[in-house]
């Protein structure tokens, strides 16, 4: 029997996601992907400098030495370099001691076709057009944004915030909100208090993370969780049914009526903070790893 990816939380991660790869994509995209493949071959030794979300990824892996014999996270490299140059960023993982040993090379051809052979229940990259790829198949996925991870920040729990609307629940109320106003936005949501928000693109991610945290006791959880969102009262009942209605459990959550976010993200202390809109993570990616979730291709708000 093969090696079994159900029942974990499976997080495929580009290359340009774990480590900073900026110059080295500067390279290509100034000089072309020849001078590109001949650099990282050349500096094939040298250690990459970690990536936006390579704090993410290093403490979820921890989560696995309290289950030696049935790993609970399982991150895999889905990169769009080939095989020759991957060798430059399998040394790097080795050399930060990262537990990854399963990755895909697509040789610059689309990777999101492969996410579901690979069980992803997320999927982190720096290419849009890739992300936007992942999540109009129904993978939770989400662009990740400039960040300088030159910390050493670790800690006994990954902390993981969320936005609300068309994050963890469908983009249906948002696209009110933007269509008809506030008033229209809150009537609407009062009046829908006891009927479940539909399910957004990381709503699976939230119930599969919600299993790893019910294998632990509350106070001893690796994973803390956060919603930070727009919404206030009377808006947050539904909310707060919903998430009573999917049986997850969210540790901490802001109901912030139109204040700035970034303040509230960095004081939970996220490893990342998945959100919709740039207006939040303009301010929020300076001082915590970002990324932005995209609106499917069918979804009416791309026509505003």
């Amino acid at each position: 029997m093969g090696y079994d990816l159900d029942n974990k939380l499976v997080i495929a991660i580009s290359s340009r996601a774990l480590f900073n790869l900026e110059e080295e994509n500067e390279i290509f995209e100034k000089l072309g992907l020849n001078e590109y493949y001949d650099y990282q071959i050349k500096n094939e030794e040298k250690l990459l400098q970690k990536g936006t979300a390579f704090r993410l990824v290093n403490n979820l892996l921890k989560i696995n030495d309290d289950f030696p014999s049935n790993k609970q996270v399982e991150v895999i490299i889905m990169s769009r370099n080939n095989a020759a140059t991957s060798l430059r960023i399998t040394k790097s993982i080795q050399m930060y001691k990262l537990d990854i040993q399963r990755s895909a090379w697509s040789g610059g051809n689309d990777i999101s076709k492969y996410l579901k052979a690979f069980k992803v229940d997320l999927f982190l990259s720096a290419n849009d057009f890739d992300v936007k790829a992942a999540n109009d198949i129904g993978i939770a996925a989400a662009r990740i944004l400039p960040f300088d991870n030159d910390d050493e920040l670790s800690d006994d729990q990954v902390k993981i915030a969320f936005d609300g609307d068309a994050v963890l629940f469908s983009d249906e109320s948002e696209y009110i909100y933007k269509t008809e106003g506030l008033e229209a936005f809150l009537k609407h949501e009062t009046s829908n208090a006891l009927n479940n928000l539909p399910d957004g693109p990381f709503a699976k991610l939230l119930r599969v993370i919600s299993n790893i945290q019910s294998k632990y006791n509350n106070e001893h959880t690796p994973i803390r969780t956060a919603l930070v969102t727009a919404r206030n009262s009377p808006a947050h009942e539904r909310v707060i049914r919903t998430l009573n209605a999917w049986n997850v459990r969210i540790d901490e959550s802001f109901f912030l009526g139109g204040m700035d976010k970034f303040e509230v993200v960095k004081a939970f202390g996220a490893d990342i903070f998945f959100d919709d809109q740039d207006t939040h993570l303009e301010t929020t990616h300076k001082s915590t790893p970002s990324a932005k979730v995209p609106y499917k291709s069918t979804s009416k708000i791309n026509s505003l």
